[in-house]
């Protein structure tokens, strides 16, 4: 799995490279009152990924965090509840 991982940012890495190279322009964006922000195109791309990307992931992070950090605590739990576990007979009774 961390092989595909891999795999995809490289191939998202250099497919942007190539984006980067064939469209080095110079673009400008009305921002608000008036304010004009004159930048190359991917960097533009890029801080907009980004921008819509890192706060998703780091929600994800904190998510994964949260739960891993629950599953542990009723791991803890269900191994002291197995350990205090004392069986009142070995073979159940049978009444006739």
């Amino acid at each position: 799995m961390s092989f595909l991982k891999t795999l995809f940012w490289v191939i998202f890495l250099v497919g942007f490279t190539v984006f980067a190279i064939n469209n080095w322009q110079p673009v400008s964006m009305k921002l608000w009152n008036g304010l004009w922000l004159d930048s190359k195109l991917p960097a533009v791309m890029g801080a907009s990924f980004l921008l819509g990307f890192l706060p998703l992931w780091i929600w994800h992070r904190a998510m994964h965090y949260r739960l891993n950090r629950r599953i542990a605590t009723l791991e803890s739990g269900a191994k002291t509840m197995a350990a205090n576990f004392t069986p009142t007979s070995a073979t159940p009774e049978t009444r006739i």
